[in-house]
């Protein structure tokens, strides 16, 4: 069952033509803050511990989230800046990118949220965030044996994982 439309993976070059997806990491964030999933493929270059830089990267997106929110000019209320908001509430954002990344971000109903960093040409990857979340809810959310809010150790989820990056690599 595909909670999101198109149920073949996207192909090599996702995201545009002429574009060769060089994936970095990614991340699945809970609702709460807990990091259930950090995956790397092509990180060029470590700098922090793991804690440190998943509490960097969900502080970021809970910042981004909460300041896009708070500049959106197509709503009068703003609220507070750093004030949580429910997934789909107010504005948000979808990637941003730099001169040696792109910042790739989706975030579900249920408040999961996805993070995929890739190399800065690399075009839109939301087709591929929907179908890592497709993986995510046929190997994770359907397992019995998980337990939800604890990090993933979900073979078969990261061996399909890994190789639908392979085929955007």
């Amino acid at each position: 069952m595909q909670f999101f439309s198109g149920s073949a993976p996207p192909g090599r070059g996702a995201g545009g033509p002429g574009n060769n997806a060089h994936m970095h990491m990614l991340y699945i964030f809970n609702r709460a803050g807990v990091c259930l999933l950090y995956r790397e493929w092509n990180r060029p270059l470590r700098t922090l511990d793991p804690q440190q830089d998943h509490k960097l990267m969900f502080g970021l997106l809970f910042s981004l989230r909460s300041f896009t929110a708070k500049i959106d000019p197509t709503t009068a209320e703003k609220g507070n800046l750093g004030v949580p908001l429910l997934p789909g509430q107010g504005c948000s954002f979808y990637s941003f990118k730099t001169n040696t990344y792109q910042l790739n971000f989706m975030e579900t109903p249920s408040g999961i949220k996805l993070i995929l960093l890739t190399h800065s040409r690399t075009g839109d990857q939301k087709e591929s965030l929907k179908y890592i979340y497709n993986l995510y809810v046929e190997y994770v959310v359907k397992n019995p044996l998980y337990v939800p809010g604890t990090p993933i150790q979900c073979d078969l989820f990261t061996k399909n994982l890994d190789q639908y990056v392979r085929t955007l690599i």
